[in-house]
Parts: C-alpha cells; sequence; structure tokens
C-alpha cells in the first residue's frame, strides 16, 4: 500500500505529466474546431462538387 501511495504522490509532483495533459488538451481543442469546421462546410464542398459533376455530364445520385 505504501508502494502505491508513494507512486501517486510521485506522479502528482511530476510537472511533465502537466505538461503532457496540456498539451493533449490543446490537441482535444483542435480536433474539436478542425470537426466542426468540416461539419460546417461540408455541405458546401459536396455542393460545388455535386455543380462539378452535373457540369461533366453526369448526375447526382438520389
Amino acid at each position: 500500500m505504501s508502494k502505491i501511495i508513494s507512486t501517486v504522490r510521485a506522479f502528482v509532483a511530476d510537472e511533465d505529466g502537466v505538461t503532457a495533459l496540456e498539451y493533449g488538451m490543446l490537441a482535444a481543442a483542435i480536433a474539436a474546431v478542425i470537426a466542426a469546421t468540416v461539419m460546417a462546410i461540408g455541405p458546401v464542398i459536396k455542393d460545388a462538387f455535386g455543380d462539378v459533376l452535373v457540369a461533366m455530364g453526369g448526375t447526382l445520385p438520389t
């Protein structure tokens, strides 16, 4: 039990873990922004490719 407590204390005192956590949170925030952007402009891109398809003589899938 003493080994577990000392390991937890060492982990809490280690500032490298905090830095890694901060980088992880930053990466998650960037991923969320990218996902929101893709979801927002997705229909616009789909319509643009649909217009190109029709201009080339194709038909839009139903």
